[in-house]
């Protein structure tokens, strides 16, 4: 009897515990701090009202790590998310995230360039550029990023990220080499060659960053006269009063995109949330308030000035490289480490 009464109550214990497992609310995932404030407002919480659903939110850290966990315990508590590109090839290719159903979707041609892929649906454009403090070099601003090898007019200290990836594919393309050819010149001995040889020049100028903000805070400072960085740092100092100012000339850029988790229960509400979020006026009122660029084209038409000055968008991409397609990834995923070694004995000399 009790051996019967055991299975009875842990029988009663399950069916009790099922449901209040499955029982959750839709979770949207982001990056946390200002741009989920952002996405809160204009996003979450408007569709949550729209479908008559509560909603979760939760924060991604980056990188594969949060992925892994939901693979190796099977417990997968988000729906939607926003990734960067690495992440989403791989999510696709592993299985971690659900192919979506363009029936479901706007069509892909309302979307910019390399926006709409097999997994995931782009959100936001963010870039790197050559940026300048105005006020400092007033009577001789650079207007292009071929001025940043330019040490007779500008012989001052200059700001890159530290590390190979986006400096060889700018040396290359301050060298010459057109957007569309860098990873395939990148791909040969003599590109990587070639890339390192132009470094060369300004090597004895340069102060190399580590975090986002130190470009714009060394430029603000006079620390450097010119800097590679983020567009959106250089705009989030602008908008404080520093007069930094970008130059979209050879820009790198890349999209973040929403992805739906495989084994989400929500699939088909991911798939309304995407759509939501892909409208183009509410794209506008996220550049307004945040410097990324939207993926919608009619997004762009609708943009102030001022604001389409300082994103990644329209006529700032016409000379730039996308440096989020399958072909940069993949040339980064097999060559990071062996770079990255004969960058940092580079460095050291």
């Amino acid at each position: 009897m009790r051996l019967i009464a055991t299975f009875l109550a842990a029988g009663l214990v399950a069916s009790l515990a099922a449901p209040a497992a499955q029982a959750r609310d839709f979770t949207v995932v982001g990056w946390g701090g200002a741009a989920q404030d952002r996405q809160r407002d204009l996003y979450f919480a408007p569709f949550a009202k729209e479908q008559g659903i509560a909603f979760k939110e939760d924060t991604y850290l980056g990188g594969w790590g949060q992925f892994q966990a939901m693979g190796e315990t099977g417990e997968v508590p988000w729906d939607v998310v926003q990734v960067e590109t690495a992440e989403m090839i791989r999510g696709c290719e592993e299985g971690m995230f659900a192919r979506l159903d363009y029936s479901k979707l706007p069509p892909k041609s309302a979307f910019i360039e390399h926006a709409t892929t097999e997994c995931g649906v782009g959100t936001i454009v963010w870039s790197v550029l050559l940026g300048y403090n105005a006020d400092r070099l007033k009577g001789k601003e650079p207007t292009r990023m071929t001025d940043f090898w330019d040490t007779a007019k500008w012989p001052g200290k200059r700001a890159m990220r530290q590390g190979p990836k986006l400096n060889l594919e700018i040396a290359l393309m301050a060298d010459g080499v057109a957007p569309k050819d860098v990873y395939k010149v990148l791909s040969t001995k003599e590109g990587i060659d070639r890339a390192f040889a132009k470094l060369d020049k300004i090597k004895p100028l340069v102060q190399w960053w580590k975090g986002g903000a130190q470009a714009p805070e060394w430029l603000a400072a006079g620390d450097v006269d010119l800097a590679i960085a983020y567009s959106g740092r250089i705009a989030n100092a602008k908008n404080t009063g520093i007069n930094l100012k970008p130059i979209w000339d050879n820009t790198i850029y890349a999209i973040d995109s929403w992805v739906i988790l495989a084994k989400s229960k929500e699939i088909a509400m991911g798939h309304k949330f995407i759509t939501f979020a892909s409208d183009a006026a509410r794209q506008v009122e996220s550049a307004k308030r945040l410097p990324y660029g939207p993926t919608m084209v009619a997004a762009t038409p609708l943009l102030p000035a001022d604001v389409l000055a300082n994103i990644p968008a329209g006529p700032n991409l016409a000379t730039g490289l996308f440096g989020g397609s399958a072909e940069a990834n993949a040339f980064w995923v097999d060559r990071l480490e062996e770079l990255t070694e004969r960058w940092n004995a580079w460095v050291a000399k």
